[in-house]
């Protein structure tokens, strides 16, 4: 049973820190807005932001702003489909590190799972999820979860055009979901959300939905880059963690994740990107009671087990992504770490 979810929540360490989102995810809706015939001084100016926060891609913006701005948008243009059209045209690499992460996985499948598995770095006090809906089908489920934002349909409507777009870069720009579910009531212009799908539109559901089939999972993506989405994961848990200062040793294991994907790094390389003597690595490593080797393996072992939870990542990716020439190598030094093989593990994980 293939079942991954993805909550993104508030910093851990402030309970009371507003939700925020990415300003990646407004990219080019000062042109949108401009387009519409709307005032985007106006728009912006009574939702409490500055237009030019949308060319930041990792700027953070309040999500009650966030989506504040879609529904005053709607308003003020008088375009009540105003979000379901702003995400029909957008493009997924303007999602920015978040876009470009799943767009470079290996198969539509891995590309969702690294969609919903690195949303939390995107987006706080919201869910997204990919499971099973039956044996032939799938659902990539998102919804926001914060009490305090009720008036969010028109961020709905453009999120999912936003995903069926990533599914469209490799299924095709006509393709077409089995069905769209959004949890508000059916506005006026409902039609228009069916031609913009190409698929039945369902409200008043229990949340928003994209229903596909489940064989598109296998297909390959267009812009598979083994090297770039390693790059856009690091990055992305990077800037998810600004607020805590990093370890000399989580520096290094970051160096070493960053160049897995063309073999395993000497610690000279290593310590070539860090700007540090390797002694002073070798220091702090043995501090820590451990050397340089054990050091990349380690890194190797969490990434292989953080791999292998991604049911559609084929093992000889994972191989390759962790710095293998060859599937059989990275059985071996797997079954070293954890006792049994990387195919045994997952299976012993997807059951759960």
């Amino acid at each position: 049973m293939i079942q991954l979810g993805g909550r993104a929540n508030s910093d851990a360490g402030s309970a009371d820190k507003a939700p925020v989102v990415l300003s990646a995810a407004a990219a080019g809706l000062v042109e949108f807005i401009d387009a519409q015939g709307g005032d985007v001084d106006s728009i912006f100016g009574n939702c409490g932001l500055a237009p030019e926060m949308t060319a930041a891609p990792t700027l953070q913006l309040r999500l009650a702003a966030y989506c504040a701005l879609f529904e005053e948008a709607a308003r003020q243009t008088g375009r009540d489909n105003f979000g379901l059209w702003f995400g029909q045209q957008f493009s997924p690499r303007d999602l920015g590190m978040w876009g470009y992460a799943s767009l470079s996985s290996p198969t539509l499948g891995s590309a969702l799972e690294n969609l919903v598995g690195l949303f939390r770095f995107q987006q706080s006090s919201s869910v997204m999820s990919l499971r099973r809906d039956g044996d032939k089908r799938m659902r990539l489920e998102y919804q926001i979860i914060s009490p305090s934002i009720v008036a969010r349909r028109q961020d709905a409507e453009l999120s999912l055009g936003q995903f069926t777009n990533i599914i469209r870069e490799c299924c095709g720009k006509h393709w077409s979901p089995l069905e769209i579910q959004f949890e508000h009531p059916r506005p006026p212009d409902w039609r228009q959300h069916e031609m913009a799908f190409g698929a039945p539109v369902f409200f008043g559901c229990a949340t928003n939905a994209i229903i596909f089939d489940a064989d598109l999972l296998s297909r390959p993506m267009p812009g598979r880059d083994l090297k770039l989405l390693t790059m856009m994961q690091t990055c992305l848990e990077s800037l998810g963690s600004r607020d805590r200062p990093d370890s000399l040793i989580d520096r290094v294991r970051g160096a070493v994740r960053l160049r897995l994907a063309e073999g395993a790094p000497t610690l000279e390389q290593v310590a070539h990107t860090l700007r540090l003597s390797p002694h002073a690595i070798q220091r702090a490593l043995a501090d820590a009671g451990m050397g340089y080797r054990e050091a990349v393996e380690v890194t190797r072992f969490d990434l292989a087990r953080h791999y292998l939870q991604q049911s559609q990542l084929p093992l000889s990716e994972i191989a390759l992504l962790l710095g293998y020439s060859e599937l059989s190598a990275f059985t071996r030094a797997f079954t070293r770490w954890a006792g049994t093989s990387p195919r045994v593990w997952r299976q012993a994980m997807l059951k759960h």
